[in-house]
């Protein structure tokens, strides 16, 4: 069936600034190991390889770029956190935290 362009742009128009939700609970886990819902990652407990605490993820940022972490720190920083395996090898759900390996200077205040 046809559908009239001017209705189409209107309905689009009408949806502009919506916000789409998921309860949690309705999140099916993704097939990839590798791949994480945003709600499955706030919250977790950030680590070093080494065990010393980083903080806590507070936000999943998706930039042009690709993902970084907003880790609340003890201290009260922010600090953005590349969500890549050479920095995050680890993401241990069951156990509520993920190991970051970060370069050099990544996680020092600014």
């Amino acid at each position: 069936s046809y559908l009239n362009p001017a209705h189409e742009r209107r309905a689009a128009e009408a949806l502009r600034g919506a916000v789409l939700t998921v309860r949690s609970d309705q999140l099916e886990p993704t097939d990839d190991p590798d791949e994480f819902h945003d709600l499955e990652l706030e919250g977790l407990r950030v680590v070093q390889v080494s065990g010393a605490e980083v903080g806590v993820v507070r936000e999943v940022l998706h930039t042009p770029a690709g993902e970084l972490l907003a880790v609340r720190t003890p201290d009260d920083r922010e600090v953005l956190v590349p969500f890549v395996s050479a920095i995050v090898p680890e993401v241990d759900l069951a156990a509520g935290r993920l190991v970051v390996d970060p370069p050099e200077g990544l996680l020092d205040a600014g």
